[in-house]
Formats: C-alpha cells, structure tokens, sequence
C-alpha cells in the first residue's frame, strides 16, 4: 500500500528522542522550549505555545481570544471537523464561509458579502478561523483589512502549512492574524508523533495559551501571591494539553529538515502537473501570491466523467491509499442537527463530491509516484 501520507523517521530522530528517554526530563523540560523556540524563530513570531495536536491549539486559541456563549465563529466547510469544533468547545456558535472553487480555501467575497450582511443584523463573528487547505495559504491580508473593518479576531489554521509562505513570509508569522495553529500529525509535513503549535506576536496571549494548556494553573508572581517554590494557583479553568519533552526532540529533529520535505513536495507536484495535466482531471491551483507547503495533493474529477468512489474502489484496490480531504463539516450529523443542511455551500459540496487526494510525502519514490498515476489514469478509462 502507498499511504497518500507517511511520516519520515530517520536515525537523528530517534537519537534526538532517546537522549531525552535518557535524560532527568521526559515530559515538562529543556527540549519543550526549545521546540517553541526553534519554530518561532523559523516562523518569525515573537511567541510559540507548544500543545498535545493542534487541535488542542485551536481550542485555546479561542479561549484566549475571549470565545464563549452567544458568540459567533466563522470557518470554513471544506476543513477537519476539528476547525468548527474549536469554537463548539467554548459554547460559541459556528458559521461557514464557502470555499473559492480554484484555491478551495474561504472566498474573500464571500467572506466580504456575509460580513456586510451579518453586520446589518448585528451578528457579526467574534472570531474568523481561515483553513490553509492542503498547504495553501488563504488570502490573509484581504482578510486582515476586513477584520479591522468589522472588528473580529483571526485564527489561522495552518495545520498543513508549516513550511509554506504567503506574500515572501513563512505562514505562521501572524502578520494578519492574531494567533496561527500548526499541526505535527505523522501525515503533516514535520511530526512530533501527535502535537501542536500556537504562534502569536501577542505576548499577554501567550501567556494564556501557556495557562490554559495546563490546566489554568500558574506560578508566576505577577499574577498570584507567592507563599513559596512549591506554590501555584489555579486563576481559571484549563485542560492538560501539554506536549511531551519526548515529542519536542522528535519536533526539533524534524524541523531541521522542514525546508528540505517541502521542496521534495514541490517536486513531486511538479511531476503530477505535468504526467496529469493532459487527463481529465482538475489540477490543484497554485496562487502566484503564495509558496504551498503542499501538505496534500487533492485532484478533482467531474462526477459526470467518473464517479468518484469508482476512481477511488480501483486505485485502493491496487494498493493506492487515496483518500478524501474533505466531507464538508456542514453535512455532517452533529451540524445538521444545528440547523444546516447541504445546499448550504454549494462550492464545498461540489468540490467534495469529486475529490480525491493522491499520494505526497517526501520519502514517496518516482516509481511508487508512476504506479500512482498508471492507477488513475486506469480507474478514469
């Protein structure tokens, strides 16, 4: 089976992981700011808060923004459950913002139109969650100037994006946003195994992203009454989403080689565009603005052609691990049963309904790369 993603370990990870398994700290020590430290500095933000998936870093993203009951959060239908949820988690409600049909990431105007409307019914979101899809960065300083507008915060969630730049800058420096997530999922460009980042120029935000990864509590002096070194406080209500010293070495191994993973990605993309670009499949759009880390590589294949779980049965039937990225989140049980329903997004739905990520990861070989697109080019006959 070729996986449509696959992490890469080599022996510099696995001594980087053992040094720590050997040394006095394996869950809260050195290797942790040193993790947040390193992608910070690669990233050019002032603050990086190290958590156990991105997720989690999604989660106190919002919390630190201020998030909760009878607020609104807007983002993206074509994401992981995970970017609506986010907001869910703090009592907010969710809305969505439908996709560009050639980048797939949220349309400006369409963010641009709801926010006109929402603004006559004084139901403007409190936060605004921009998905950089498959590596791509959204048009963020198209959205900046609308938050200034209308006065909402950003999150950008960038799980797929670390090693990617928009506008000459690494995604994650938060010039047009207020806090970017990156995810370490075995699949994403570097792993810490699980794990994930939130990056912020904001330096009081950080400060409570740090609390809120552990459990609210602190023992900073500024805040608490300090009765002596063993002493801490807890000032609200956090969770445990702290990243291990064991993953912070495999992060910080694997970052060295960040730069290195996403331009083996751009050359296997270059490879699809050219052996795909005379079939009958949609590309994915690379806009000139940007530098993809190009985490995925989804084609589009127009239903009236193929159907898409035909093309899909054949190529894992040859042990091609295709797969999908993604349902739309309005379509799911959980949203439907808080009043949306499909039609909603009609962008999303029709570049779901045809949709189908090929595989891209470094270590993919050129002959593994043919055997994939021998597969398609079979399955579209």
């Amino acid at each position: 089976m070729i996986p449509y993603g696959h992490q890469d370990i080599r022996a510099e990870d696995i001594d980087a992981v053992a040094d720590v398994l050997k040394s006095d700290f394996i869950t809260q020590g050195p290797a942790i700011p040193r993790f947040e430290e390193a992608v910070a500095r690669y990233c050019g933000t002032s603050h990086a808060v190290a958590v156990s998936n991105a997720t989690a870093a999604l989660h106190i993203a919002c919390l630190a923004l201020g998030l909760g009951p009878g607020d609104w959060a807007w983002t993206s239908p074509n994401t992981f459950v995970a970017s609506a949820n986010c907001a869910r988690f703090c009592g907010a409600n969710v809305d969505f913002v439908d996709i560009d049909p050639l980048t797939y990431n949220m349309a400006p105007e369409a963010l641009a139109a709801k926010l006109e409307i929402a603004d006559r019914q004084k139901r403007l979101p409190r936060v605004v969650i921009p998905v950089h899809f498959a590596g791509q960065s959204c048009d963020m300083r198209f959205i900046r100037e609308l938050a200034l507008k209308y006065d909402f915060r950003i999150i950008e969630d960038a799980s797929h994006c670390i090693g990617g730049r928009y506008l000459d800058e690494p995604i994650g420096s938060c010039r047009y946003s207020d806090i970017a997530v990156f995810s370490f999922h075995p699949v994403k460009i570097i792993t810490t195994g699980e794990g994930g980042m939130a990056l912020t120029n904001d330096a009081k935000l950080a400060k409570h992203m740090e609390r809120l990864r552990s459990h609210g509590t602190t023992r900073d002096t500024a805040v608490i009454d300090n009765e002596g070194p063993w002493y801490y406080q807890q000032v609200e209500l956090g969770m445990n989403y702290r990243l291990t010293d064991i993953q912070a070495a495999l992060g910080s191994s694997q970052l060295s080689r960040l730069n290195a993973y996403v331009a083996r990605r751009h050359e296997l993309a270059r490879r699809y565009d050219q052996r795909l670009g005379q079939m009958p499949v949609s590309l994915p759009y690379q806009h000139p603005e940007g530098y993809s880390a190009m985490h995925l590589y989804p084609v589009w294949i127009d239903p009236q052609h193929r159907s898409r779980a035909e093309v899909f049965k054949a190529m894992r039937a040859k042990g091609i691990g295709v797969n999908v990225h993604y349902i739309p989140v309005h379509t799911q049980p959980y949203y439907r049963a808080l009043g949306f329903s499909p039609g909603s997004f009609p962008n999303a739905e029709r570049y779901y309904a045809g949709a189908i990520s090929l595989p891209m990861f470094p270590t993919m070989t050129e002959k593994e790369q043919d055997w994939v697109i021998e597969a398609l080019t079979s399955a579209l006959v």
